[in-house]
């Protein structure tokens, strides 16, 4: 079990999961002795984790596997306050609505760890920590151990102070809070590591500022680096806003494809952060990427792990055969209504009444043609589908009848250019 505790540090340098650290030479020192019990922070600033969220979350499965005890803190506390942004001052959010993410946060959270076995994982809240804290103790006992000049110079705290927007006391408070949840947690369960993203740094230093201040202990801190795109786009965010793991909110087709439309030049290194595949599996799939770029072997390979690992098989299976059915290569017929009606809402489309309508007319409407006689010419050609049907004859006409559910039409012009056409109930 020391070797494994001590391979895990090899392990997420070569996953790219270390971009920071406190120092590694007693961290692994730490490690060979342990068990380590970690932990990692979550706010409730939305109804759902992110993509962002998943890397600490893989982080914190990956040092659970190599024996060590890890604690998920959602803030029900820190949440109520916010965490400073570069862009500027937050939103409060109140008090009914931040407890209810915390809820649906935690349920998130233990989908991610083992929570039986000696190293089972916990899910704590800070609020319960902080709500009975009055602000005289809170400034006495954990106020007095921060520099004022050392809380200026965090990044965040700093860029704001350079705006014209400023900062609030609230949000410039945010850091002493979180200092406290990890001197909390040392001193509850013995935590002696936290991890957290590079953006969080600053935050992440108050917390072992303050136990060495309070205990003269010194505890270890790994960052991981922010994930980014090769084309300079950000990670996690597509045209339709950001990419949720909440089912809901993400459905399991767009998260599907999410991840299928990877570059080439980013999917070796999504594959290593998102995924268990081994160094021997990771060398032929960046071969596949290198000779057979067209196959995309390794975007599939990725889209169907990440998708299995946050949704589960049968939902991924679901979107695979989905995903097949669009281009004609499956059974359109057979998919169920959720997951069809997920799928085709990440196409262009049109709505329309009920009756019936010449197939060109609805190629110009759903963009899928410039015209009417643009898309005669395609149904000539032998270019257009419905439903994954050829449409030869040019003034052809299609109803409700034929549509998937009593719902929809899937368009299709050549190979790969898709819409589709929704009736209206």
């Amino acid at each position: 079990m020391t070797e494994t505790r001590l391979d895990v540090i090899d392990e997420l340098h070569w996953r790219g999961l270390i971009a920071l650290s406190t120092d590694e030479a007693a961290l692994r020192a730490a490690l060979a002795a342990g068990p380590v019990t970690y932990y990692c922070g979550f706010d409730p600033t939305a109804p759902s984790l992110h993509m962002g969220n998943l890397v600490q979350l893989l982080t914190m499965r990956r040092l659970q596997e190599a024996g060590n005890d890890p604690i998920a803190l959602v803030g029900g506390a820190t949440g109520l306050i916010g965490d400073p942004r570069m862009s500027g001052e937050r939103v409060l959010n109140d008090r009914e609505t931040v407890a209810a993410w915390v809820d649906l946060l935690r349920a998130q959270c233990e989908r991610f760890l083992d929570f039986t076995g000696p190293h089972a994982a916990r899910v704590v809240n800070n609020l319960d920590w902080t709500a009975s804290m009055s602000a005289i103790d809170f400034l006495r006992d954990i106020g007095k151990h921060f520099r004022v000049n050392r809380m200026l110079s965090k990044e965040a705290v700093s860029a704001r102070l350079n705006s014209d927007a400023g900062i609030s006391f609230t949000e410039f408070s945010y850091q002493i809070l979180q200092g406290m949840d990890f001197l909390e947690l040392n001193r509850r369960y013995g935590c002696t590591l936290q991890t957290g993203g590079s953006d969080q740094w600053g935050n992440l230093t108050a917390g072992t500022d303050l136990i060495h201040r309070v205990t003269g202990q010194g505890v270890h801190l790994i960052a991981t680096p922010l994930i980014t795109k090769s084309d300079g786009t950000k990670f996690g965010k597509t045209e339709s806003g950001t990419v949720w793991l909440d089912p809901d909110m993400t459905s399991p087709y767009a998260f599907y494809q999410f991840w299928l439309n990877s570059d080439d030049r980013d999917v070796a290194g999504y594959l290593k952060v998102f995924t268990s595949r081994t160094r021997d599996e990771m060398a032929e799939l960046e071969q596949s990427v290198a000779e057979r770029p067209a196959a995309r072997e390794a975007q599939r390979v990725l889209a169907g792990d990440v998708t299995a690992l946050v949704h589960g098989k049968d939902a991924t299976d679901r979107v695979m055969e989905a995903s097949r059915a669009l281009f004609g290569k499956g059974d359109l017929e057979a998919l169920d209504e959720r997951t069809l009606a997920d799928a085709l809402a990440e196409l262009p489309s049109a709505q329309v009444a009920q009756g019936s309508y010449p197939v060109g007319e609805l190629f110009a409407r759903t963009g899928l043609a410039q015209s009417r006689s643009a898309a005669r010419r395609t149904i000539t050609e032998g270019g257009a589908h419905v439903n994954n049907r050829k449409v030869t004859e040019h003034d052809a006409e299609v109803d409700s009848s034929v549509a998937l559910h009593g719902r929809w039409l899937l368009l299709r012009r050549g190979r790969r250019a898709l819409a589709a056409v929704e009736f209206l109930r």
